[in-house]
């Protein structure tokens, strides 16, 4: 099916989700000789947030700090942790089920002041 540019029709949408979380939405457009089915799907995110650690720890001296992951999507997380920094551990992967909270357990080990 070929459609030039003249065939175009815009549908303007307005989407104001009050959550966060995965949005799923179906379109039925009927006419007397065609019918179309668009599905849209919207994932909105919470705003971005920083946060701030401090470890106080002696040297050579694990400290741990679990760190809540809430999942409000529709699907499971599999999340790559980076840690950059000298004596920072955790696990590189995390799994996250839909409508769960995992932990991610941060240690900070320090091998010298500071």
């Amino acid at each position: 099916l070929f459609f030039e540019k003249s065939d175009a029709v815009e549908l303007p949408i307005k989407f104001i989700p009050q959550y966060a979380g995965c949005y799923h939405c179906q379109i039925l457009l009927k006419s007397s000789c065609d019918v179309r089915v668009y599905e849209i799907e919207c994932v909105v995110n919470t705003d971005h947030a920083e946060a701030e650690l401090e470890f106080l720890t002696p040297v050579y001296q694990a400290v741990v700090q679990d760190i809540p992951i809430s999942n409000m999507s529709s699907q499971n997380w599999q999340l790559e942790a980076i840690l950059e920094g000298e004596g920072f551990y955790g696990p590189p992967l995390i799994n996250v089920g839909l409508g769960e909270t995992a932990v991610y357990p941060l240690m900070f080990k320090p091998i010298a002041e500071c």
